[in-house]
């Protein structure tokens, strides 16, 4: 997985890294904790300027949001929550969540957006109740940018910082993504085999 990201990175460029951010947001194939550091190892070597990556990792995270944000803004809360209900087998969310998610929105508003951004269990469900609660379109761009470019700066910085012994980082960071991956399928499948249905 080090070697496929790197070189897909290292041909691909900036789009390719927008590309990696925005999917990793819509539904996470490859996390942003193993997308940014090794878009920072390719910007050290020299391939790319880590000002465009830090640019193209943020524009990315924000286009991957925003179908989660108009998605719940159009579809509206009943509706969600009764599609949840639903499919909460499969989707891993229920209808009780959605309405925890609003009461924390509600609750602490616009600081749950920013800092939403920076947590990776949230990252990208936080789109869904600003959408929800109709948070202005100006406000939902502004606290998520400022909290996406502090994520992706922090993960791009850590890349660029250890490129020097990036052999070694290699040897370590694709065992752990793979262990990673096998733990959160485990986790998955666990919840899919234990769901019970919401009581009517």
């Amino acid at each position: 997985m080090f070697k496929f990201i790197t070189e897909f990175l290292q041909s691909s460029g900036y789009l390719g890294v927008f590309l990696l951010m925005a999917l990793e947001n819509i539904f996470p194939p490859i996390p942003s904790e193993l997308i940014m550091p090794f878009a920072g190892f390719v910007a050290a070597r020299g391939d790319l300027n880590v000002v465009g990556v830090l640019a193209a990792g943020t524009a990315g995270s924000i286009a991957g949001a925003l179908p989660w944000y108009y998605g719940a803004r159009v579809y509206g809360k009943e509706r969600l929550k009764k599609f949840a209900d639903r499919h909460a087998r499969w989707m891993t969310v229920t209808g009780e969540d959605i309405d925890k998610s609003i009461a924390a929105f509600d609750k602490h508003g616009r600081s749950v957006v920013l800092f939403g951004r920076l947590i990776p269990a949230i990252r990208t469900l936080i789109s869904v109740p600003a959408g929800l609660a109709c948070m202005s379109l100006g406000q939902f761009l502004l606290f998520s940018s400022i909290g996406s470019l502090a994520w992706t700066g922090v993960l791009t910085g850590a890349g660029y910082l250890l490129e020097s012994n990036y052999e070694q980082v290699a040897k370590y960071v694709d065992p752990v993504s793979k262990g990673i991956f096998g733990i959160l399928l485990a986790w998955y499948i666990y919840r899919v085999i234990t769901h019970r249905p919401a009581k009517a």
